[in-house]
C-alpha cells in the first residue's frame, strides 16, 4: 500500500456559493452518441443543471469553455439526477432530474453549429410528474422483469414509495413503521427494494408484493397519491446493522449472484441476495460517500470508499489496496470513460469542487533532515515549567488569556457639518431645474490611540443626495494622529430623498502580538445634514390637498425661533406661518397656532409632509432642551392617513409588474435578433449565397425594437427609483404617526421600522411588498394576535411578487386596528400569551382567504376612513393660512 495525491486529470469549481449531495452526480451517455463516452451531468441544490464533457489538452488542466456542453437553471432544487430509459415507445437514455415535488424527465440533444460557435446542446422536457409529498430520493429500474425500459421509485420524506411507469403513476405504498427515510435501492435479480430504515436495519421489500398491496377503501384508488394509506407490508427480509446507513448499492456481475453493499456511519457491509452477512469492514475514519465496482480477481469487488479526512481509499472485500489524497471532501464519487480514458475516477464536494482523477505516484524529492539527538536536562525543564506556569496564572487573575481593549479607545470618529454653504457650490450634472443647487462641505475626523492598518471610510446618504466623494483609504495610521477629510454634498435629482441623515462608517484592523495582520473592527457615526440643502423658503400656499395636525403639550413657539433660515424678521417676533419650496418644485406650508398648542403641515404632495413633520418636531424637543424642561412631549389624534399611503404603495406596485413586462419582452426580441444574426452568419458564409428575403430589413426592425425596449427598461427602473424613495418617505411618516397616535416607546418604534423598512433598496427579485407583507403578517401572528389559532397559521416561507397589493392593504389596516384596540409591539415570545387577554374580542382574524379577507373589510373601515383632508377630529376654524391659526 501507498499513500499518494490523486492525480488530477481535469477539474473545476461549479458556480459561486452553491451545494450538492450524493444524488447531485452522474456519469452516462446522456445524448445518446453511442461512443461509449460518458457526460458528466451535475446539479445543485441552486437549482442548477450542468452537463460536462472534459477535453484537457494537458493532464491538470482546468475547465474550458467548451467543456461545458449545457448549464440551465432550473429554479427548484436537484435532490438528484439518474439516465435511464425513462420515455416508453424508445429504448434511448434520458435524464431524470428529482425536485422536492417535482420529478421531470427530460431528452438531451446537441446540433452541430453552422458557424465556429461549435455545436448546441439543448435539453427538451419529455413529462413531470408534480408529486404531492416531499421527495427523499429515487431509484430506477426494470421492476417487475419488464423488458426495454426502466421504471423509477421515489421515496419521500414520510416513507412512502411512488412508483411511477413512465409517463404515468403506478401505485404508493407506505413502508411500514417508517420514520425517517433512508438510502433506497433497487436489485434486478431479486426484484425487490432495499433500504435502511430509522430502527438501523436493512430492509427488502418485494416489488410483487408492493404491486399487489390492496388499498383499504378501493373508491379511493384515484387518490393514492395523497392518501397512501394500504394494507400493512411484509417486509422480505431485515438485517439488524445497529448503525444509520449513509448510502446503499447493488453490485451485479452475472445473473447468478449479487451482492448488496450498504456503507453505514462506522462499517460499510456487503450482504447476499437473502440478507446475510458476506463480510462486513470496520472504518478508521468517518466516511462520506462510497462506489463498488468490478475487479480484476474474479470473485471479489473493489469499493471506493471516501472519508472527511480528504482521502480515497480503495478496498479489494476486505483488504486495503490503495490509499490517495484528494483536495476536498468527497460527497459522491462516480468511475466512467472520459475521452477515451476508462477508470477516471470522478468526486465531487459539498461546496462544487468537481474533479477527475486517476490513481498513480508521484515521487518526492524532499527527504526530512536529521534530527540531533541530545540529552535532556529534567531540572531545566521543570523549572522552566514552573515560570511559565505562574506567568499564565499572573495573566488570568489580571485580564484574562486575551488581553481585552476598550473598541471605542483605538479609534475615535466625528463628523461635523458645516453651517454656511460652499462659496463655490460643487454640484455637477445635476437634474434639478433650480438656477443654483447649493452644496456643503461635511468634515469628518479620525482619532486614533494605538497604530492601525488597513483603514477605509466610506460616507453613505440617501438618494439623491450624493457626494463629491465617498471613499477614504489609509494603509496605516500611526499612534495618537488625527486624519481629517472633506467632502461636499448636494441634490442631484428632481426629487426628495427620505432622510437627511447620513452615516461614516469606518472598517480598520487592529495589529496584536498574536494576529500581526490585524482584527478587523467596524466604528460609524452619523451625522444630520441641514434642511435648507433642499428646499427654499417661499410664500405659504393658501390650498393645499393634504394637512395633518401635530398636538403638543406646550405653548406654541414661533416659527421665527424654530427655523431662523427660512423666515424674515417680524415686528412682533411672532412668525405663525412658513413656506418651504423643495428644490424638485413642490411646496409645503406650516401654521402654527397662537393659543391652542397645535401645528399645522399641508401640501400638494402627501410624501412631502414627511421631512417638515420630522424636522418640525426635532427642533422643538431640541428647543424645550435648551429652556430645560424636560416634559415636552408631541401627539396625534387625527384619522391615520391610509388611503394617501396606498396610493403610493399602488403607484410602486404598477411600476414594477411594468418593469416585469418590459423585461419579458426585451428578452424575447433579443431572441429573435439573436437567431436572425444566426441566419444571416450562415449566409454569408456559404460558398453559393443565398438571396437573404428580407432577413436584413428583419434585422434592423427588431435592433430598433430592442433599442425602443431598453430605452423604455431603464426609463421605469429610474420612475421605480423615485417612487420607491417616495414610498419610502411616506412610510416614515404613518411611523411617526402611529408612534405619536399610540404614544409608542423607541423599541416599538424601532419595531415598527424593522417591519415597513426592511430594505434599503428595491430590486426586481426581492421587492417592498412582499417583504413588509411577510413582517406585518408575523406581527400579527405572534404579539398581535387575537388567539391561539392565529398563532398556528402558517405562513408562506418563499417571498415572490404577489398578484396585487389588496392583502397587504389589508394587514396594514389590520396592524393599525390592532394598535388602536389595545395591541403592543413585542419581540419576546412570553408577551405573546397574555396578548389574547387584553385584546377585546371584535378583533377581526388574519385573512387568510378571499371570504376572510371581505369579513374584515367593514370592521377595518369603521375605523380607518379615506380621508383627502388629514384634519383632527377636532376641525380647527377656517381661517386664512396668511392669517395664522387661532381657536
Amino acid at each position: 500500500m501507498s499513500l499518494f495525491k490523486a492525480r488530477d486529470w481535469w477539474s473545476t469549481v461549479l458556480g459561486e456559493e452553491e451545494e450538492f449531495d450524493q444524488g447531485c452526480l452522474c456519469l452516462a451517455d446522456v445524448d445518446n452518441t453511442g461512443t461509449g463516452q460518458d457526460k458528466i451531468i451535475v446539479g445543485s441544490f441552486m437549482g442548477y443543471l450542468r452537463i460536462y464533457n472534459p477535453h484537457p489538452v494537458k493532464t491538470g488542466d482546468g475547465a474550458q469553455a467548451e467543456d461545458l456542453l449545457l448549464e440551465v437553471h432550473l429554479r427548484d432544487p436537484i435532490l438528484q439526477v439518474e439516465v435511464g430509459k425513462f420515455v416508453s415507445g424508445t429504448e434511448m437514455l434520458h435524464l431524470a432530474v428529482l425536485h422536492s415535488r417535482k420529478l421531470c424527465v427530460y431528452s438531451v440533444s446537441g446540433t452541430l453549429g453552422n458557424v465556429e460557435h461549435g455545436n448546441q446542446y439543448q435539453i427538451k422536457l419529455m413529462y413531470e410528474h408534480n408529486l404531492q409529498r416531499t421527495a427523499c430520493n429515487m431509484t430506477y429500474g426494470s421492476f417487475g422483469g419488464v423488458k426495454g425500459r426502466d421504471l423509477i421509485c421515489i421515496q419521500s420524506m414520510d416513507g412512502m414509495l411512488m412508483v411511477f411507469e413512465q409517463e404515468s403513476y403506478a401505485f404508493g405504498r407506505f413502508l411500514p413503521g417508517s420514520l425517517l427515510p433512508g438510502p433506497l435501492a433497487y436489485s434486478s435479480r431479486t426484484d425487490s427494494f432495499i433500504t435502511v430504515s430509522s430502527c438501523r436495519q436493512v430492509e427488502s421489500y418485494k416489488y410483487q408484493v408492493l404491486a399487489f398491496a390492496t388499498d383499504a377503501d378501493k373508491r379511493q384508488e384515484t387518490e393514492q397519491q395523497k392518501l397512501g394509506s394500504g394494507k400493512r407490508l411484509v417486509v422480505d427480509w431485515t438485517l439488524n446493522i445497529g448503525e444509520q446507513a449513509l448510502d446503499i448499492c447493488i453490485v451485479s456481475f452475472n445473473q447468478s449472484a449479487s451482492s448488496v453493499f450498504v456503507l453505514g456511519e462506522r462499517n460499510f457491509f456487503c450482504l447476499k441476495d437473502n440478507g446475510q452477512i458476506r463480510f462486513m469492514k470496520k472504518l478508521d475514519c468517518s466516511p462520506s460517500c462510497f462506489l463498488p465496482y468490478c475487479s480484476v480477481s474474479e470473485g471479489t469487488t473493489n469499493t471506493l470508499i471516501g472519508n472527511h479526512n480528504n482521502m480515497l481509499h480503495i478496498y479489494q472485500d476486505v483488504t486495503l489496496k490503495w490509499a490517495t489524497q484528494l483536495p476536498h471532501v468527497p460527497v459522491a464519487v462516480r468511475v466512467g470513460c472520459l475521452h477515451d480514458l476508462k477508470g477516471v475516477i470522478v468526486t465531487l464536494s459539498d461546496n462544487g469542487h468537481l474533479q477527475c482523477s486517476y490513481l498513480g505516484t508521484d515521487p518526492s524529492l524532499f527527504q526530512a533532515p536529521k534530527v540531533e539527538s541530545r540529552e535532556l536536562n529534567y531540572d531545566e525543564l521543570d523549572t522552566e515549567l514552573k515560570e511559565l506556569q505562574k506567568i499564565i496564572k499572573d495573566v488570568n487573575k489580571s485580564q484574562g488569556v486575551w488581553p481585552i481593549t476598550e473598541r471605542e479607545d483605538d479609534l475615535k470618529i466625528s463628523a461635523m457639518v458645516s453651517p454656511n454653504f460652499d462659496s463655490v457650490s460643487q454640484a455637477t450634472d445635476v437634474e434639478v431645474g433650480a438656477d443654483l443647487v447649493p452644496s456643503v462641505t461635511v468634515k469628518v475626523t479620525l482619532q486614533n490611540r494605538v497604530g492601525l492598518q488597513k483603514i477605509k471610510l466610506s460616507i453613505y446618504v440617501q438618494p439623491p443626495l450624493v457626494l463629491t466623494c465617498d471613499q477614504f483609504t489609509f494603509e496605516f495610521m500611526a499612534p495618537e494622529m488625527t486624519r481629517t477629510v472633506s467632502f461636499s454634498v448636494y441634490l442631484k435629482g428632481s426629487y426628495t430623498p427620505s432622510e437627511l441623515e447620513g452615516n461614516a462608517v469606518v472598517s480598520y484592523s487592529r495589529p496584536t502580538d498574536r494576529n500581526p495582520d490585524g482584527i478587523p473592527r467596524v466604528i460609524q457615526c452619523k451625522f444630520r445634514l441641514p434642511l435648507k440643502l433642499i428646499c427654499l423658503p417661499c410664500q405659504p400656499s393658501k390650498t393645499a390637498s393634504h394637512k395633518l395636525t401635530i398636538d403638543t403639550n406646550k405653548s406654541p413657539v414661533s416659527l421665527l425661533n424654530l427655523f431662523p433660515g427660512f423666515a424674515s424678521q417680524s415686528e412682533d417676533d411672532q412668525v405663525n406661518v412658513m413656506g418651504f419650496r423643495f428644490l424638485g418644485g413642490s411646496r409645503v406650508t406650516l401654521l402654527a397656532s397662537k393659543t391652542s398648542q397645535r401645528y399645522r403641515i399641508q401640501s400638494e404632495q402627501f410624501e412631502d409632509l414627511w421631512l417638515i413633520t420630522n424636522e418640525l418636531i426635532i427642533r422643538l424637543q431640541e428647543y424645550f432642551e435648551k429652556q430645560g424642561i424636560k416634559d415636552f412631549a408631541c401627539s396625534f389624534s387625527g384619522s391615520m392617513p391610509l388611503q394617501e399611503y396606498f396610493e403610493l404603495i399602488d403607484h410602486h406596485f404598477e411600476l414594477r409588474i411594468n418593469g416585469e413586462k418590459l423585461e419579458e419582452l426585451l428578452s424575447e426580441r433579443a431572441v429573435q435578433f439573436r437567431a436572425i444574426q444566426r441566419r444571416l452568419l450562415t449566409r454569408f458564409k456559404d460558398k453559393t449565397p443565398a438571396p437573404l428575403q428580407h432577413l436584413d430589413t428583419l434585422l434592423d426592425g427588431t435592433y430598433k425594437q430592442v433599442i425602443a425596449l431598453a430605452d423604455a427598461v431603464e426609463e421605469n427602473q429610474g420612475n421605480l427609483f423615485q417612487s420607491f424613495t417616495r414610498l419610502k418617505s411616506a412610510t416614515h411618516l404613518v411611523i411617526l404617526l402611529i408612534g405619536l397616535w399610540q404614544k409608542l416607546s423607541a423599541d416599538q418604534i424601532a419595531i415598527l421600522e424593522a417591519a415597513f423598512l426592511p430594505l434599503q433598496q428595491d430590486a426586481q427579485e426581492l421587492g417592498w411588498e412582499e417583504t413588509v407583507d411577510a413582517a406585518i403578517s408575523h406581527l400579527l401572528k405572534t404579539c398581535l394576535s387575537k388567539s391561539s389559532k392565529e398563532q398556528a397559521l402558517n405562513l408562506s416561507s418563499q417571498l415572490s411578487i404577489p398578484k396585487d397589493t389588496s392583502r397587504l392593504k389589508k394587514h396594514i389596516t389590520l396592524l393599525c386596528d390592532r394598535l388602536a384596540k389595545g395591541g403592543r409591539l413585542c419581540l419576546s415570545t412570553d408577551a405573546v400569551a397574555p396578548q389574547t387577554m387584553v385584546m377585546p374580542g371584535g378583533c377581526a382574524t388574519i385573512p387568510e382567504s378571499d371570504l376572510e379577507e371581505r369579513s374584515i373589510e367593514q370592521d377595518s373601515t369603521e375605523l380607518f376612513t379615506n380621508h383627502k383632508h388629514l384634519i383632527m377630529e377636532t376641525p380647527m376654524p377656517e381661517v386664512s393660512p396668511l392669517q395664522g391659526v387661532s381657536e
